[in-house]
């Protein structure tokens, strides 16, 4: 029999993840800051930043002229699956779907492993009700990054859509691991509607006391 899960208000998945990666302006932790900058100055620094950086320092203000240095930077080869998938998020929130599916595919030509692109991948076949494949790209998301704690939590939503109640509350206990008390807090609710669900489902199976 099909458990119906009763989902919370605030059940509702987390949105996209976009690529924050600064690799080129990076600085080594345990290197001593010799020279500081002055504070005083105001300076500009975008000739200094890579395409992919300039793009991501405009798409971080809300600019629309951040699509526009992504594609460049995709042009210069400049951190290409990071720009796809940067890129994807713009085409999806201008309700450009299928360039949106395009760019997170192409990102993940470009880099397989690419755990951003999966997780926006999983989102966006959320969004079109292909619950089905958005399990898959959460958990290829999972598998390359364990530590990101929102792909658990949108893993379960869908687990438990597909009826894999075991494995959604597995997922949520992990979310609730990797997460402050408070934000726990929040998925408390839909566990125990989880967990009750997957004990209705266990009783009444055949032989089950």
């Amino acid at each position: 029999m099909v458990q119906i899960i009763k989902f919370p208000v605030q059940a509702s998945k987390f949105g996209f993840k976009r690529v924050k990666r600064r690799a080129k302006a990076a600085q080594d932790p345990d290197q001593l800051d010799l020279f500081p900058k002055a504070t005083a100055q105001i300076l500009d620094f975008s000739s200094a930043l890579s395409r992919f950086e300039q793009a991501l320092m405009l798409d971080e203000r809300g600019d629309l002229k951040a699509a526009e240095l992504y594609r460049k930077a995709i042009e210069e080869q400049d951190c290409v699956a990071d720009a796809y998938c940067n890129l994807g998020i713009i085409e999806s929130q201008k309700g450009n779907t299928a360039k949106a599916f395009d760019c997170f595919t192409t990102s993940l030509k470009h880099d397989p492993r690419h755990s951003e692109a999966h997780y926006n991948l999983g989102n966006l076949y959320c969004d079109v009700n292909d619950f089905r494949l958005a399990q898959i790209h959460y958990e290829m998301a999972r598998e390359v990054d364990p530590s990101f704690a929102n792909v658990y939590f949108n893993l379960a939503l869908v687990q438990a859509i597909n009826n894999d109640l075991g494995a959604a509350v597995s997922a949520l206990t992990r979310y609730q691991e990797l997460v402050s008390k408070d934000e726990a807090l929040n998925a408390e609710e839909l566990l125990h509607n989880l967990k009750r669900s997957l004990a209705a489902a266990r009783n009444s199976r055949p032989g089950s006391t």
